[in-house]
């Protein structure tokens, strides 16, 4: 689920209610995730998704206590911040750049 998505589901992740974030994300892209959003004072939750089989990789699913967050807004509207106090710009949100310039429409 990438950032403009639009789907704005809530799910309990390890039995607590949760706005979803993603879903299918590698275990790389949730430590980012976690990282960047309890530095902005959210408190995140995780946790592996169910395999069909045991090929499959290991995936995940990640989502923030307050169900009233919504991560487009967040990052359009540059309310995240990283922990050196820049702006996180959709690329950077993204991990497609480490660039946080807020110019999102240079990409």
């Amino acid at each position: 689920m990438a950032l403009d998505s639009g789907k704005h589901t809530e799910k309990d992740i390890n039995e607590v209610r949760c706005k979803v974030l993603e879903k299918g994300i590698s275990k790389e892209r949730v430590d980012f995730l976690k990282e960047l959003l309890e530095f902005n004072g959210f408190i995140i939750q995780f946790e592996e998704e169910k395999r069909k089989t045991e090929e499959d990789p290991i995936t995940y699913i990640i989502g923030v206590t307050d169900i009233t967050f919504n991560p487009v807004l967040a990052v359009y509207k540059f309310m995240l911040k990283t922990k050196d106090g820049r702006k996180v710009s959709p690329a950077y949100y993204n991990q497609l750049s480490d660039d946080t310039r807020p110019e999102y429409y240079e990409l």
